[in-house]
């Protein structure tokens, strides 16, 4: 059965840094390409930053330079380090992939509960 959870979220002080891991179960990062997405409250979920399985990697125009997206040590991991956190940041994350889309299908909040990032000013 394939499953992402995103995790390692908090609440965090502007200019701070987080780290955030997706873990996957039944599928693995070398057998295919993921994504981060996360939702405001009161905005449409976006998609922040997706990776493909050799590595290309791609970032929303406001997190550039400050996110970046990597495969974990071990297969099934994937990591969004986030630095240079900012009010504007705060969202609850996800982790995606196709299969996990095609199971859950294409609305966030279908995804499970995400991870929840709060940037205090």
């Amino acid at each position: 059965e394939v499953q992402l959870v995103a995790s390692g979220g908090r609440s965090v002080q502007t200019g701070g840094s987080l780290r955030l891991t997706c873990t996957a179960s039944g599928i693995t990062f070398d057998e295919t390409d993921m994504a981060w997405y996360r939702q405001a409250p009161g905005n449409e979920c976006e998609l922040v930053s997706s990776l493909s399985t050799y590595g290309k990697n791609w970032y929303r125009e406001s997190v550039k330079g400050r996110f970046s997206v990597d495969h974990g040590i071990t297969k099934n991991t994937a990591y969004l380090q986030m630095n240079s956190l900012r009010p504007e940041d705060t969202a609850v994350y996800w982790c995606t992939a196709p299969r996990w889309m095609q199971i859950r299908g294409a609305e966030c909040s279908s995804w499970g509960q995400g991870t929840q990032v709060t940037v205090s000013s």
